[in-house]
């Protein structure tokens, strides 16, 4: 089972998803906008998975 919830991205501050899946203690953090990805266990913390791109400034 998985749950969904509309979070801030750490990262650009836009709209992004975390999934919490329940069955394997997973949290997926994704963001469309700026490319923002988090897979870590929700249980001890370890990160399986990250990406997160730089921001440019504007001119």
């Amino acid at each position: 089972m998985q749950i969904t919830h509309e979070i801030h991205c750490p990262n650009c501050g836009s709209h992004a998803k975390r999934r919490y899946c329940l069955k394997t203690n997973l949290t997926q953090t994704q963001c469309p906008v700026c490319d923002y990805l988090m897979i870590n266990c929700s249980r001890t913390g370890r990160v399986y998975e990250a990406y997160a791109p730089g921001l440019y400034a504007r001119r």
